[in-house]
């Protein structure tokens, strides 16, 4: 009974700081050292895919009748916008293709530390403030999602590359690269959900190619547990964010990372010197 409600903690976690631009592995590198699953490490690799799993199909869910080109209750200038935007999200999703297939493992190993990522918290929080300060009182260059041009989604793609540093967020990245153009911020809120579309489930599958279906029962339940709650959860937090960002800006989040990147820095940096 721990066990479940463990996974359900780390589920809801998932859920809020995958869209959140506040970084998911911030949080969950914190949640394992309070509540610490007991389970293998092939389990414990696989959680952590599924439950992102659970996030981006949250994203489907959602935007399914805006993402898909074949709905009949669409006209046909609508149908071929649509296609449009897919065409700028693989554009986009290119340069995280490029770099994170052959350098995903290595980045993993020399980068994915509490360090690193405690830097990374307070870096792109600092980018939040400033880049909301210095967009205040301008108008947005870019109002709706057709008017993504091509280099534009190519840039926020390699913002969206960058966030392979663990504590970086993804959608955090993707959104400061939007915001740097002039990108009004629910077009850069969107469409960095439309991004991890290809993004999450192309690293999912990836893993899960990797790391096999060789578990338990109780395994699969507690796995099955954590996607359905980061689901219902995400849908919670993408409406949220959704919702906040028509009235305010990113600067809250900006803080928060900042406070957040200090507690990760020491509780790790003091733990390290008492060990």
């Amino acid at each position: 009974m721990l066990e479940v409600l463990k996974v359900i903690i780390f589920g809801i976690v998932e859920g809020i700081t995958e869209w959140l631009p506040i970084s998911s592995t911030g949080h969950l590198i914190l949640l394992e050292q309070l509540l610490q699953l007991k389970q293998d490490q092939a389990f414990l690799d696989m959680f952590y895919v599924v439950i992102q799993l659970g996030a981006i199909l949250a994203v489907v869910v959602i935007y399914f009748h805006k993402l898909n080109p074949f709905s009949p209750q669409k006209t046909e200038k609508q149908k071929m916008m649509t296609i449009q935007l897919w065409v700028k999200v693989v554009i986009g999703s290119i340069p995280a293709a490029v770099i994170g297939i052959p350098f995903n493992d290595f980045i993993e190993e020399k980068f994915n530390n509490a360090y690193v990522v405690a830097a990374m918290l307070v870096l792109y929080g600092v980018l939040f403030i400033v880049i909301e300060n210095y967009q205040q009182g301008k108008e947005p260059k870019v109002k709706k999602l057709s008017q993504l041009t091509i280099p534009m989604v190519l840039i926020i793609g390699v913002f969206q590359m960058l966030a392979m540093i663990p504590g970086t967020s993804r959608s955090g990245a993707t959104i400061v690269g939007a915001l740097l153009l002039g990108v009004a911020r629910p077009v850069a809120a969107e469409f960095t959900f439309f991004l991890a579309i290809p993004a999450m489930f192309g690293a999912s599958a990836v893993k899960l190619l990797h790391f096999g279906l060789n578990f338990t029962a109780m395994q699969v339940f507690l796995l099955l547990l954590g996607t359905v709650v980061s689901f219902a959860v995400s849908i919670v937090a993408i409406k949220f964010l959704m919702r906040y960002i028509k009235k305010n800006d990113f600067k809250l989040f900006g803080y928060y990372r900042i406070v957040l990147g200090i507690i990760v820095l020491l509780y790790f940096g003091i733990a390290a010197l008492l060990a």
